[in-house]
This record gives structure tokens, sequence and C-alpha cells, in this order.
């Protein structure tokens, strides 16, 4: 069930200074009090959600997928037995693989995450020396710029994902000489949406949309059409998409979307910034 909208709370100080500038876009953007709709899966909701709470910011949550295991201890060991370099894409990559196959066991290879909370995941499970991007650049582009995989060839490479998703990582490595192999450690089982949690949406008066992946666009955007018959005027030009790539915003621009922010990075604290920024509440 989609939670209820959050009363606004009495505003407090900024939790942390800004990590990132606010861009010219956002700073050219008209202030007003937004109505924010987090599609966020539930751990990073519930993240973003206190941040916003605690700014005064209006927000609601509505998960549209959830996690099931995918994979087995005998197939994270046998990838593990030559794998020279490990790429987590996720905090739900991490969660499952170590809930299916132990990995705080002195692992001997090099450990990449594709950003702080993935890094912090395998933190939590004893494992110190991974290596991420930048808060700026939480994202697969981000991670690829790293000079530490600049120069792979002849590396044996195990990304840990989902099922499915993007190949951008997979692809540029194998450009580079390397050898990669996919461990999809967990599933996403997407939910079924009724027609009236789109009416309480416009009901609740929700002008803004935070989305943090290409498949939660697209699947966001056919419910949307499916509800409505159609992607209708409010949804299409006068909601506030808020996305955090550059591959997300050319994609929700092709799809017809008009007011895109882009925030260059899925990390919570900005993502609230910018929200911030963007929120005269």
């Amino acid at each position: 069930m989609i939670s209820k909208i959050a009363k606004p709370a009495k505003k407090m100080s900024q939790v942390t200074p800004l990590e990132t500038p606010i861009n010219e876009q956002v700073l050219l953007m008209p202030k007003k009090p937004l109505k924010v709709l987090i599609t966020r899966p539930k751990a990073k909701a519930q993240q973003l959600t206190l941040l916003l709470d605690q700014q005064g910011i209006v927000n609601t949550s509505q998960t549209l997928f959830d996690y099931q295991k995918n994979a087995s201890a005998h197939d994270i060991a046998t990838a593990l037995e030559n794998a020279d370099i490990l790429i987590f894409v996720s905090v739900a990559a991490v969660e499952f693989a170590h809930a299916s196959y132990s990995l705080s066991n002195n692992l001997s290879q090099r450990i990449f995450a594709v950003g702080n909370a993935t890094k912090k995941a395998l933190q939590a499970i004893g494992i110190t020396t991974t290596i991420s991007p930048p808060p700026t650049q939480e994202h697969s582009e981000g991670l690829l710029k790293l000079p530490q995989l600049s120069k792979v060839k002849g590396k044996r490479i195990i990304i840990f994902r989902g099922n499915g998703g993007r190949e951008h990582i997979a692809n540029t490595l194998k450009q580079r000489g390397a050898e990669v192999q996919y461990i999809e450690s967990y599933r996403r089982v997407w939910r079924t949406l009724t027609i009236n949690i789109a009416e309480q949406w416009r009901a609740q008066k929700i002008n803004c949309i935070v989305v943090t992946s290409n498949d939660i666009l697209i699947a966001l955007l056919k419910y949307l059409a499916s509800a409505t018959k159609d992607i209708d005027d409010y949804w299409q030009s006068q909601c506030l998409w808020v996305v955090v790539s550059d591959r997300i915003e050319k994609n929700a621009k092709d799809l017809g979307l008009t007011r895109v922010v882009n925030t260059h990075s899925a990390s919570s604290q900005i993502l609230c910034n910018t929200l911030q920024a963007l929120s005269c509440s």
C-alpha cells in the first residue's frame, strides 16, 4: 500500500552541508512548495524520506518492486574461484549475495562498489577495502572512470547485480579486454498497482517524482498510461521529474516529459539538497 503523505515537519537546520554545488539548471527553476513522490526501493526510500521530513518537505513513497534471492552458494563460490575483480552495483546485490554465500572471509579480489551506500553495505559484512566513485558520480559512468578499472585487459571480473538491467559496465570492461561474468544475486518482482493509487497521487497534489533508474521510469510511465488511459498533460508537462543520470534524463525527455532535473547522483543527501533548493516550503 502507498504510505500517507507526511505532514510537514517543523523546519530544522540542514542535515549536512551541501555535498555538491546545486547546478545552474536547479537554480533557474522557480521555487514552489513540493509534494514529492519517491519511487526508490524500500530502504533507500526510507532514507530519503527521513531527510526530507527533517527539511519539512512533504513526501510519500511507492516502491515499485520487491527483491528475491536468485543465486546459490555454489554459483557464487564457483565464480569467485578464478575472479580478479568483484563489482557490486547495489546494496541489494551485496546483501543477497552475502545471504547465499559468506563474502567476509578474506576475499583476495579487488572489490568495487558503484556508490557509497553499496560500499557501506560491504563494510557492514567486514569488507573494508572497497573502491567507489566520489559522491557526485555514483553511477555506472562514474565507476568506469576510476583509474583502477582503466587497464583490465585479461582480468576476470564478476559483476554482482539483479536480474536483467543495464549492460554498460560489462560492455565497457569487455572493450577494455576483460573477461566479464554476472552473478545475479537477486531478482526484482514488480508490484501490480491499482488504478486508485494514481488517483490518490492527484488528490494529494503530488507535483514532483524522484526516479533513480530507467526501469523504474519506464514502469511508472506505463502504469500512469494504463491508469489514466494516457499520460495526461499534468504528469507530462506540469509535474517535476528528478532523475539521477544523463541517461535517465535523456530517456525521460525522449518519452515526452518536459520538466526534468538531473542531480547526476543517486545519493540520498544530494537528492535532498536538490529538492530543498527547488522547494520554498
